[in-house]
């Protein structure tokens, strides 16, 4: 089986295109594609238990903890105790948080806009579905219900 027909590569050398395309853009604003990403989950208003962040960013406990220290060190967040649950912390977006946030929005905006004038909207629908169906058959344990055959 050549690799570059199998389904796993393609996503794969596709996500580290995007990734690294992202965190050129974020490192000319002094800043990493996770620092991006991350700045855009946090709740504007109300700010994120940083206890949901690092699920919804797919992050180890470790990595997590050093970005959010990385950020706090930056001025691009701050911590504030949980009023709704004591043990927990919220993050919040500082002034400087918001503004790179609006960059990073800009980027995404850009990279999802630049895709749609390039791809049909049928194809762009297609590609939905298929990593839909990927992801139900991965959740779902599908793959590797049985044995692969020698």
């Amino acid at each position: 089986m050549q690799k570059e027909k199998t389904i796993d590569h393609a996503l794969r050398a596709t996500w580290q295109s995007i990734a690294k395309m992202y965190n050129e853009q974020a490192s000319k604003h002094e800043s990493t594609m996770a620092m991006a990403f991350l700045l855009l989950k946090v709740d504007k208003k109300h700010g994120t238990p940083s206890t949901s962040l690092g699920p919804l960013m797919g992050m180890e406990p470790t990595s997590f903890s050093r970005i959010l220290k990385n950020m706090e060190e930056k001025g691009f967040i701050y911590r504030e105790k949980n009023p709704d649950d004591g043990r927990s912390v919220l993050i919040k977006l500082t002034e400087f948080g918001f503004e790179k946030r609006n960059i990073s929005k800009q980027h995404v905006t850009q990279f999802n806009e630049t895709v749609k004038n390039n791809i049909s909207e049928e194809k762009i629908k297609h590609f939905f579905e298929v990593t839909e169906t990927i992801n139900d058959l991965i959740n779902n344990k599908k793959v590797f219900e049985t044995e692969p055959t020698k």
